[in-house]
């Protein structure tokens, strides 16, 4: 998720509510094809919006994707996600102290 998470980063995260979900919001999910496996990816599609493919989100579906798209596995390459699938939303960085900021 660089350049917003680099590594050593803590980051700070809330439950994720079902329809608290927002675009644009980082989100730790379990991978839909490594089940236990969680990873950290943004929100950029919800139900109604368009997917690169050209098929629309419906119902709970979510369009995700890493912000360094030459490096991150996201919706890119497993498709559509559920809501059901997502752990958590994080809020802030608190560690290092320099790189502390919300989310």
């Amino acid at each position: 998720m660089r350049p917003t998470l680099e590594p050593g980063d803590w980051a700070l995260g809330v439950a994720a509510r079902r329809r608290g979900i927002r675009r644009g919001d980082v989100v730790v999910l379990e991978h839909p094809e490594r089940p236990g496996f969680e990873v950290v990816k943004r929100i950029r599609g919800i139900a109604g919006d368009p997917t690169p493919t050209g098929r629309f989100l419906e119902g709970s579906e979510l369009w995700v994707e890493g912000d360094d798209h030459t490096s991150s596995t996201d919706s890119r390459q497993f498709g559509p996600v559920s809501e059901a699938q997502v752990r958590g939303r994080l809020v802030l960085i608190w560690w290092p102290l320099a790189r502390f900021r919300r989310l």
